[in-house]
């Protein structure tokens, strides 16, 4: 025990079985555990500190401590779980066998160690967190697989786009606590986006029910990502079945053959523009290709050795810039 925190936990020395023969699950509980024992330690003096006051420093102590209780459970063999989900939904059996590794940690003066009682019953306070803490948890940990294969623009723009929704969001309810969001709130957002799709009065701008949907997805989406990451994935989503029915998408016509010979490849007609933006229109016009597809080509890319020459369109990490 570090002399520093002496006074805290009266432990001098911490020793405890891993319970394995595997060297490299013994290694992994080890390290789980010297995390657990750091964030608990920490808990500890923060709390200190911090004294009754209801401060930054006090909120992070709590987040630590639960942090704490997680690791702690599962470098034990068990997944946390609250207390009142042990007392009410899981199986006696689990509980038992919770209370039996409290006990067999509590050595030859069976005395229960405050980690184990808390980290394995469940008996740690559950930090509050605000939404846009969440969209931040989000960002950094949960959304980080579907944005392996985007650009950097691309997450940007992901990024941007969701970040938009959620301050709607804040807008109307504040940076709440993500626990906060209940069934009974939800319809009143649904509702507010309601009255934009739909406006009372009749000079006002009506939005497409499209995005009244996206916006109202986002933070159904962020709700039920974000708890099942932390391991309550049957939680119910306060807003399941909340959407608005969209107009059939409207078919938008091509560009006609005479308008495309008169604006474009009439002689002249794209004289102003640099040779690039020149070039690439032409390209799209002849092969049909998008945009982004034309730009991002290289010299290497043309096949225009091969028996039938040709194009090689394909995906890349990082995007050329048409200067």
């Amino acid at each position: 025990m570090p002399q520093r925190f002496a006074h805290l936990d009266t432990r001098w020395r911490i020793k405890e079985s891993l319970g394995t023969t595997s060297l490299e699950q013994a290694r992994r509980k080890r390290d789980l555990l010297a995390e657990a024992d750091d964030h608990y330690r920490a808990s500890l003096m923060i709390a200190e500190e911090a004294g009754p006051a209801l401060s930054r420093e006090a909120v992070e102590a709590v987040r630590r401590r639960y942090r704490m209780a997680t690791v702690k459970a599962l470098a034990s063999g068990f997944t946390y779980q609250p207390i009142d989900h042990l007392a009410t939904a899981a199986p006696i059996e689990e509980a038992l066998a919770r209370l039996r590794a409290v006990h067999h940690g509590a050595g030859s003066q069976e005395i229960p160690k405050v980690c184990d009682a808390e980290a394995l019953p469940g008996g740690a306070p559950k930090p509050t967190v605000t939404v846009s803490e969440v969209f931040q948890i989000c960002v950094s940990e949960i959304a980080c697989n579907a944005q392996l294969c985007k650009l950097p623009n691309q997450q940007a723009a992901w990024e941007k786009t969701k970040r938009t929704s959620i301050q709607y969001f804040i807008d109307f309810a504040g940076d709440i606590s993500f626990e906060d969001i209940t069934r009974e709130l939800a319809p009143d957002y649904q509702k507010q986006w309601a009255g934009q799709a739909r406006p009372k009065d009749p000079k006002a701008e009506a939005i497409a029910p499209g995005t009244a949907n996206r916006h109202i997805g986002s933070i159904r989406r962020l709700y039920a990502d974000y708890f099942r990451h932390v391991g309550e994935q049957a939680r119910a989503n306060p807003f399941r079945n909340m959407h608005f029915k969209a107009k059939t998408r409207t078919e938008v016509p091509p560009f006609s053959s005479e308008w495309v010979r008169k604006k474009i490849l009439a002689p002249g007609a794209t004289r102003r523009w640099r040779p690039e933006p020149q070039l690439i229109t032409r390209m799209l016009i002849e092969t049909g290709c998008r945009p982004g597809e034309i730009i991002n080509l290289r010299v290497e890319d043309f096949r225009i050795d091969e028996p039938v020459p040709y194009m090689s369109i394909r995906a890349r990490k990082e995007v050329a810039r048409c200067v």
